[in-house]
């Protein structure tokens, strides 16, 4: 039976689960997804309006960027790039030392079905990557409508290969981490780690009442929560590993 581990799990946090201003780190508008990059040891934060910002582990913003009229929902930073998930439209490359950015269309059909998502009123809300594959959310204010699609994603290929359906309703953010899928519920204010292996949700954690749309580990204890709110978080994790 899944425990639901409360928020006194997160040494940091204050037994009232209550959000503390102390672990408010920086203030973004509509802050819509967030990434670790691991080689510059700083966090890239998307908005709705089509920016985003790189901050660094203590909130500091280092840039800030307008990309154009994109629907921003979701982040994965590379070595090279950042792929932003927009909404209704796909996928979006943007070169990170040079800033050029390429849209990106792959099929959307599943065992000769089509998957509805682009779409306006709930398409791609959450999106991370580990090696050649791409893992996208789906939103859906129901459980049973949910679902993540697991894209291989190269020079070659595009292709929707597999469907994780974690029957978690509106899956807002996702990250990898340590090997495990997390993803945040903005519905049910849940951080949910699923093992990828087991095919299995492992833990439910229960988050502060928020508009949590991402979530990203820094590999040094620490998690991170981007709040549409306006706001990025900054928890311990120790007791989780």
């Amino acid at each position: 039976m899944l425990k639901y581990l409360f928020l006194s799990l997160f040494v940091l946090v204050s037994p009232s689960c209550s959000k503390s201003r102390s672990h408010r780190i920086a203030k973004i508008p509509e802050a819509s997804g967030i990434d670790y990059c691991a080689d510059s040891d700083t966090l890239v934060v998307a908005n709705d309006e089509g920016r985003y910002y790189e901050i660094d582990r203590e909130g500091e913003i280092l840039q800030k960027k307008r990309l154009g009229k994109y629907d921003l929902e979701g982040v994965a930073c590379t070595e090279k790039q950042f792929i932003f998930a927009v909404e209704d439209k796909g996928l979006l490359i943007v070169n990170r030392k040079t800033g050029k950015k390429k849209k990106i269309a792959f099929d959307t059909s599943y065992h000769d079905k089509e998957l509805p998502l682009f779409d306006k009123k709930s398409g791609i809300e959450g999106i991370a990557k580990s090696g050649e594959i791409l893992y996208l959310a789906k939103q859906a204010k129901k459980k049973n409508d949910s679902f993540i699609a697991v894209v291989r994603f190269d020079r070659y290929h595009q292709k929707i290969i597999d469907l994780i359906k974690p029957k978690i309703a509106d899956i807002a953010g996702l990250t990898i981490h340590n090997h495990f899928l997390y993803m945040v519920s903005d519905k049910k204010n849940l951080l949910i780690q699923y093992d990828l292996k087991k095919r299995k949700i492992m833990k439910k954690i229960k988050l502060p009442k928020a508009a949590q749309e991402g979530v990203a580990f820094d590999g040094r204890g620490f998690v991170y929560i981007a709040d549409d709110d306006g706001y990025v978080w900054k928890y311990s994790v120790k007791a989780l590993e």
